[in-house]
């Protein structure tokens, strides 16, 4: 009963730093702030790389196309070897919509060794954007509420920022959905909580790739794409790049962002997941041992000791108060922490206690994506294999530590 109480008394201690010292991460507010417009719009072109999304297309690309944005706007699409006939659609999409003037379909030309699938593709679509002061990359299962691209530049230019990115509103139609998809975006944020991103001069650093709009020059000092060419997490290498190199980056939770795929079995979801949660460790063993003891930690050790606890009070045993009221402790401030994004996602926040349930298949699912990875089947996606890094590799190459600065950052934060 020793042990278990200081197993506890730790994942208390570790709950307290997370809800009061840990960036905040559990606040989903406040979102993009209003902003002022600019004296004139800069232009914007968005890209959208996609292999196989001829379903999906038709409940997204239209509302990107109907953008209303004052300056001016236009979507490339980047088809990335698909198998249904997606160029076509999309072009079938502009006619309909009567915005013809307003899309381009591009075909990807084939990828090179070591790069990933969609960072090639983006790259292609940043060949032919030819030169806007702003490139908005999104997934092509991202749709978009009016307003919204607008809105994005106004928070850019008001709040000099280099990468605004908003991360979208996920489905939670099914029942795994609302199990698991929640805490998706709960572990995302307290991996990488979203007010130290905002803030100039922290080290965290990430984006959410359904949404992100970069200033492409300081995208091209920083190195461009090329930097991250083998990237499997580009969203979260992007944003590192662009702070790195001496950038402003802002990130949000957003309702105006959301995404239409549907992942109605609980085998999508994992597979998900799973795809790339070893690439987030950088195929390190270290670091996936310590990220799963973690979890057992702070998730599972709360309420494990707290029914240990329980039951040796009611068999008085020695020293039983402690594991039973710190692990209730630890468990109270770990629901009260993941109510707030129940509540975004419209769920009742007495689903909250059983987050540690879902932790545990985070673990699992976290396991089998290192083994996915050593049978040489990590980071499959739409039947095309990542490029496959060397253990421990880093994310992005030594030459971008710091190395490139942002146009704004060598002129005191202040982009022209």
């Amino acid at each position: 009963m020793l042990v278990v109480g200081v197993l506890a008394l730790a994942a208390l201690t570790g709950w307290l730093y997370l809800a009061m010292g840990h960036g905040g991460f559990w606040r989903t507010g406040p979102g993009l702030p209003p902003g002022t417009a600019p004296s004139g719009w800069p232009e914007v072109v968005a890209v959208v790389p996609a292999r196989d999304e001829a379903a999906v297309l038709p409940e997204t690309l239209p509302t990107l196309l109907a953008q209303s944005y004052p300056g001016a706007f236009s979507v490339i699409v980047v088809d990335d070897g698909s198998g249904d006939g997606t160029a076509d659609v999309a072009a079938r999409l502009g006619d309909e919509a009567g915005k013809t003037n307003r899309l381009r379909v591009v075909e990807a030309t084939e990828r090179p060794q070591g790069w990933a699938g969609k960072v090639w593709a983006m790259s292609e679509g940043v060949q032919a954007a030819g030169e806007p002061e702003f490139i908005l990359f999104t997934d092509a299962d991202i749709a978009y509420a009016p307003g919204t691209v607008t809105r994005l530049v106004r928070a850019a230019t008001a709040g000099e920022r280099d990468l605004v990115s908003q991360m979208a509103t996920l489905s939670t139609d099914t029942r795994w959905e609302r199990r698991i998809v929640p805490a998706f975006v709960y572990f995302f944020a307290q991996l990488y909580p979203f007010r130290r991103v905002t803030r100039d001069g922290a080290r965290t650093a990430a984006a959410a790739g359904g949404c992100m709009l970069v200033r492409r020059e300081v995208l091209a000092h920083a190195g461009g794409l090329d930097a991250i060419k083998g990237a499997l997490i580009d969203d979260v290498a992007l944003g590192r790049l662009i702070k790195r190199a001496g950038g402003r980056c802002r990130l949000d939770l957003s309702r105006d962002v959301t995404s239409r795929r549907p992942y109605p079995r609980l085998a999508d979801l994992w597979t998900m997941i799973a795809r790339s949660a070893y690439d987030q460790l950088r195929y390190s063993p270290a670091l996936l041992a310590g990220t799963i003891l973690m979890l057992l930690l702070l998730y599972a050790v709360p309420p494990a000791a707290t029914l240990a606890g329980s039951i040796g009070l009611a068999l008085d045993a020695r020293h039983a108060a402690v594991p039973a009221t710190a692990g209730l402790l630890a468990w109270t401030v770990m629901a009260a922490t993941y109510a707030p994004m129940l509540r975004f996602y419209g769920l009742s926040p007495l689903r909250a206690p059983a987050l540690p349930l879902v932790a545990l298949m985070y673990a699992a699912m976290t396991v089998d994506s290192a083994r996915r990875h050593r049978s040489g089947r990590g980071g499959t996606w739409k039947g095309r294999p990542a490029p496959r890094p060397r253990t421990g590799e880093p994310a992005l190459p030594s030459t971008e530590r710091g190395g490139a600065r942002s146009e704004s950052a060598r002129r005191g934060g202040r982009p022209g």
